[in-house]
């Protein structure tokens, strides 16, 4: 569900249309709704009602500062994978005990932050980054409260960019190997164990593979409390998927995940931790460009925007679709017909879609890129020297700049000659 529809032949997000936004700002932009950002949150929360849970926005989706402030508003922790996450989370309000800090490479600076600023707790992915922890922690004469990632080798059935709980990938530790790294964290003085950390993927569009991960945690649980140890929390993490193709068949509910983990793991007394991003923030995005050139090749046709890969990555690096509308509704009986939609990026993987229907336009005419609020902003770049685009927000009939297009001259001045060039 999101809140971007056509009234009255015109795109709208919430109250506003998106021409409005496009006369004031300038194309490319990203348009987030306050409302779908507000519901997505809410439709988590209504799915794990009756466990003892908490919600840790997964920040690396959409890090944007007024986007934190929605979630923190909403009583959201936060998922940060890195000290300059952290900060943000701060700085947006959300207190130290909400968050969570995960990622596989944490540097003794990043937990000095952490452990200074206050945190709910680190998941450790590794034993030298358990035993650096417990160095750091005792160097503070602080204790750090932490579980254990662990890979379950179950198969999330996603891209192979973005699945996490395989043997072969990066994260955690073999769930094989838990009850010695376990063993070994209960000796070290300056870490508390609280419980229990997993994650399998980004973009699951199937429950089976969360069913089985969730079962090997229930059983790790029993096999450490019997050991001694004190498992009070598990981290579920996130990755569920949502609708980029809006004909194909919608990807589970957050309700129906909610039942999987009451079946799998709601036994256990533990409190549930989650950590959404893609589902809180993908479909609570637009972004609009507008067609600079319409062009007729050999055999195909193309639609050059202004908006282009450093802009929105997804297409490039991970094959990924974005459904495209035209921000004026097209009239009844109005034929579409197939283009190719590509950016200016002297790149040929500057391309957003091929072969794609769309109705006649021409240019200067705007088009929407759907489900655009997730890992499109925060993985922009300047690439080509292109300033990053704007982000709005939307709330009912108001929208804000949250984050301004730097002029050419702002990108310049944060180079430096030396001085021996002059």
């Amino acid at each position: 569900m999101d809140h971007f529809i056509y009234r009255d032949g015109m795109l709208h997000a919430e109250d506003v249309p998106v021409t409005d936004i496009a006369s004031s700002v300038g194309t490319p932009f990203y348009v987030y709704s306050t409302a779908t950002l507000q519901r997505h949150y809410q439709v988590f929360d209504e799915a794990l009602a009756g466990m003892d849970h908490f919600i840790c926005y997964a920040m690396k989706a959409n890090s944007n500062m007024a986007v934190l402030r929605i979630m923190a508003q909403m009583g959201a922790g936060m998922d940060v994978v890195s000290g300059g996450e952290y900060a943000r989370a701060i700085a947006a309000g959300v207190p130290g005990e909400h968050i969570v800090f995960s990622g596989v490479g944490k540097t003794r600076e990043e937990m000095v932050l952490a452990l200074n600023g206050g945190i709910r707790q680190f998941n450790l992915e590794s034993e030298p980054e358990m035993r650096v922890l417990n160095e750091v922690a005792l160097s503070l004469g602080k204790v750090a409260p932490i579980t254990v990632r662990v890979n379950p080798d179950v198969d999330a059935k996603t891209h192979a960019k973005i699945a996490t709980g395989k043997s072969e990938n990066k994260f955690g530790i073999p769930i094989a190997k838990a009850r010695e790294v376990y063993a070994e964290a209960a000796t070290l003085k300056g870490l508390e164990v609280v419980g229990i950390d997993v994650h399998i993927g980004s973009q699951l569009t199937d429950l089976a593979p969360y069913a089985a991960a969730f079962k090997k945690v229930a059983e790790l649980t029993e096999t450490l409390r019997a050991d001694g140890h004190d498992i009070r929390r598990l981290d579920l993490g996130g990755g569920l998927g949502i609708p980029y193709e809006r004909s194909n068949e919608a990807p589970p509910l957050p309700m129906e995940y909610g039942d999987i983990v009451r079946e799998t793991v709601g036994h256990l007394g533990c409190e549930i931790e989650i950590e959404p991003g893609r589902l809180i923030a993908g479909n609570a995005g637009l972004l609009v460009t507008s067609v600079i050139y319409r062009k007729e090749g050999e055999g195909r046709d193309f639609l050059i925007v202004d908006a282009a890969m450093n802009d929105l990555v997804r297409p490039a690096m991970y094959e990924a679709h974005h459904d495209i509308i035209p921000v004026v509704e097209p009239a009844v009986g109005v034929e579409p017909a197939k283009h190719d939609i590509v950016g200016p990026v002297c790149e040929s993987g500057d391309t957003f879609a091929k072969e794609r229907n769309m109705p006649p336009m021409e240019a200067g005419e705007l088009m929407a890129f759907r489900s655009a609020g997730a890992y499109g902003a925060v993985m922009s770049s300047e690439y080509n020297s292109r300033p990053l685009i704007p982000e709005v927000l939307v709330h009912g009939d108001q929208f804000a700049v949250v984050r301004a297009r730097p002029t050419y001259e702002e990108m310049i001045n944060r180079d430096s000659i030396p001085d021996w060039m002059e």
